[in-house]
């Protein structure tokens, strides 16, 4: 198999794994750029991301290129795309392409994920791919869906539109395709889309080189502002400073903001106030997960994209079985192609049933008791060490409550476990917390949509 295609679809797998926004910081200018010994060597454009990938996503790197290459074993990074021959390469690839597949142009295979990024246009940032056209509409969409048209038609109409919902739901593609529908109608329009991890790296670059004045004075003046996962800022005061600057300046001069998250600002514990204040002034809208209808429905529009014939019960069985995130409905859409690709056949039903498999269940090998402390004490903004002492504080009860349930409902741990690793308590703690916990969830929507996420940054982190 061509390296292109391997890293393309290896992509599509981590993408599932880890937030957007992190996805499209950390993965950029990346490719797989030779195997050789059962070692996958992937290119990095500098020391910084080396070391990133190295330390914190290696795991789910060597995962998606064995599931596709099991004869892989390590991954090894380097700097920059070394000058070695593309014929050559390709004589290591461990997997071959059938005979019966036509061969495609080798320059065009190897940078065709780096031709996506090409197409990002440097000044706006946005992604010609991501519009309107392209976005299906479902009732789980439909009022963010209407109220990012009207902002289109009526500038400042809601101001800001928010927008939320969970990882893989089509968050960053309506806030983009805002942008896109913006310039179309009017190219003059000054529009800026940035992820907040992205704004969070200028501002600390701009600190660094004490030129924030400057960074400032070319955020105020765009005319359309979208900033995607802004519940990455509320994790440190600098960044909700200069963010809330930005926003008034902007706001003072009618210019239209678009924001996106996880979860409502309400819910975002460590932001500040006046912030929530800011951003629950104008519409907030949730994005929630796709009915059946919907799934099937995407699956056949992208399928159709593609070029491919996917069978009518294969595509249905994939809409029944991943029903919570469109990203990974497109993945494991693009993984059957792959399978139809190596073997010049579609697979059978049996098939994909054992991929989704290894789709649904490969991030839990990963979780630990210690993850789950972690993701819970980070989403309500305590200390590790809060959540395991004595204290009886209504904010620290319910948490520890929530970490005993996890590690029942996701990890299987047993309750004299679980009470010796919460603070060394009785196993009959462990129980009431999480027979309390499961009675909750039955009545209390907030709480299932706070665990929802909660789960989304164990799986994703």
């Amino acid at each position: 198999m061509e390296f292109g295609e391997l890293w393309k679809t290896a992509l599509a797998d981590i993408e599932i794994n880890i937030s957007r926004a992190s996805f499209l910081t950390w993965f950029k200018d990346t490719s797989v750029v030779g195997i050789d010994e059962g070692r996958a060597t992937v290119s990095v454009p500098n020391g910084f991301v080396k070391e990133w990938l190295q330390n914190k996503y290696n795991k789910f790197i060597l995962r998606a290129i064995r599931n596709i290459n099991s004869e892989v074993k390590e991954v090894s990074y380097i700097i920059g795309k070394p000058q070695t021959n593309q014929k050559d390469l390709m004589k290591k690839a461990l997997v071959p392409l059938p005979k019966t597949v036509a061969a495609k142009n080798e320059a065009s295979l190897s940078s065709e994920f780096e031709l996506k990024d090409l197409n990002i246009d440097p000044e706006t940032s946005l992604n010609p791919k991501y519009t309107f056209d392209s976005f299906i509409v479902g009732t789980f969409n439909e009022l963010a869906h209407a109220a990012s048209k009207s902002i289109v038609t009526k500038p400042g109409i809601y101001n800001p539109l928010f927008i939320y919902g969970g990882v893989g739901l089509g968050k960053t593609h309506l806030v983009q395709a805002v942008g896109n529908e913006i310039i179309k109608q009017n190219p003059k329009t000054k529009v800026k889309y940035m992820s907040s991890e992205k704004f969070m790296g200028e501002i600390v670059e701009a600190l660094r080189n004490q030129d924030i004045g400057q960074l400032k004075e070319k955020y105020r003046a765009y005319d359309f502002l979208i900033m995607d996962d802004i519940q990455f800022i509320a994790k440190t005061e600098k960044m909700q400073e200069e963010f809330f600057h930005t926003f008034n300046a902007l706001y003072e001069k009618n210019k239209q903001i678009v924001i996106s998250s996880d979860r409502p600002p309400a819910a975002i514990a460590t932001l500040e106030d006046r912030l929530k204040s800011r951003f629950e002034g104008g519409m907030i809208a949730d994005i929630g997960e796709p009915d059946y209808e919907t799934r099937l429905t995407i699956l056949k529009v992208k399928a159709e994209k593609s070029g491919f014939v996917v069978p009518e019960d294969i595509l249905e069985h994939v809409a029944h079985t991943i029903k919570n995130n469109i990203r990974e409905l497109e993945g494991a859409l693009n993984r059957i192609i792959l399978m139809s690709k190596m073997n010049s056949t579609v697979p059978s039903l049996e098939d994909v049933k054992k991929m989704l498999n290894q789709i649904i269940y490969a991030p839990r090998k990963f979780v630990t008791p210690k993850k789950v402390i972690k993701a819970v004490s980070d989403f309500y903004d305590l200390g590790e060490k809060e959540i395991l002492n004595k204290s009886r504080k209504k904010e620290i009860v319910k948490p520890r409550q929530i970490v005993m349930y996890l590690l029942r409902d996701e990890l299987k741990c047993s309750f004299p476990f679980i009470g010796e690793k919460i603070g060394k308590k009785d196993h009959t703690t462990a129980i009431h917390a999480y027979k309390k916990i499961l009675a909750d969830l039955k009545s209390n929507l907030d709480l299932e949509e706070e665990i929802k996420l909660i789960k989304e940054k164990i799986y994703s982190s």
